[in-house]
């Protein structure tokens, strides 16, 4: 595959329609009720996210039969396998992103497509099957919700006044503690959904984002569509979040420059 300057990227209305599909046919009949099981990791998975994978890998395979796919419910070793052997692009997903809220009847969930080409996401898509929002981005071509241009307001407001999103229970401990005990920001919410989590910063539903352990898969479509809205992220180490592994990352985003500075820098201090 040849996507030298985005030419031959798959079409994103093409993709989108295929999400939809997908999401309206093995989602939204089960939401709330399907039965869940447990994972050797113990989180969740339910039928759903095995039915909808499927469903993506087939209908993905027979348009871009070239693009290999990655998706979360797969073993470790064929998702390993697929990173060391893709060489001419490669599909990153998630096919039910906040299994637990889904299984629970908590409205937030999500579907996430990432391509990764030569080590960089080119193009990145999180579906909202709930809202019906779709945030999707090209690497060089901006950010988008439901085809319109997407950018973060309130990127001047001070630190104490910010929204912000964090998962406390994979933080360090000394640094979960020192931010609950005497907290920068204005108010804190943790909603379920890793990948809308990345798009509500985008869009500027909350300011600030912190979350200890995210998956190749939770980090693909995500991290894109936030930098292409003008957002800014580094891992707690100061490492580019995106890398190649099924290593765990940890994720310190901002909307705003000087907000992403100042977040930082206290995070950062508060763990040295």
């Amino acid at each position: 595959m040849d996507i030298q300057g985005n030419n031959s990227l798959p079409e994103m209305e093409q993709l989108k329609a295929m999400v939809v599909t997908a999401a309206e046919q093995y989602l939204l009949p089960y939401f709330g009720q399907t039965t869940r099981h447990y994972k050797g990791d113990g989180s969740i998975v339910t039928q759903a996210d095995h039915a909808i994978q499927e469903a993506l890998v087939k209908a993905l395979s027979e348009q871009w039969p070239e693009i290999p796919v990655l998706g979360e419910e797969m073993t470790p070793k064929q998702q390993q396998r697929l990173l060391d052997e893709s060489r001419d692009g490669l599909w990153i997903m998630d096919p039910l992103d906040g299994t637990s809220n889904f299984a629970a009847g908590i409205p937030c969930f999500s579907v996430s497509i990432a391509l990764l080409y030569e080590g960089e996401i080119q193009l990145g898509l999180i579906y909202d099957p709930l809202r019906k929002e779709c945030f999707s981005a090209i690497r060089g071509k901006g950010a988008y919700l439901n085809g319109e241009p997407l950018q973060p307001g309130n990127t001047e407001l001070p630190l104490k006044k910010c929204m912000a999103q964090i998962d406390f229970k994979r933080l360090p401990t000394q640094l979960a503690v020192r931010l609950v005990s005497d907290m920068p920001y204005s108010s804190q919410r943790s909603f379920g959904s890793s990948v809308l989590d990345w798009c509500w910063l985008a869009m500027g539903r909350v300011q600030i984002y912190l979350h200890g352990q995210q998956k190749l898969w939770d980090v693909a479509a995500g991290q894109l569509i936030l930098a292409e809205a003008g957002g800014h992220a580094l891992t707690l180490e100061g490492e580019r979040v995106f890398q190649t592994t099924l290593e765990t990352r940890s994720v310190i985003a901002a909307a705003g420059n000087k907000q992403f500075k100042a977040w930082r820098s206290i995070v950062t201090g508060s763990i040295s």
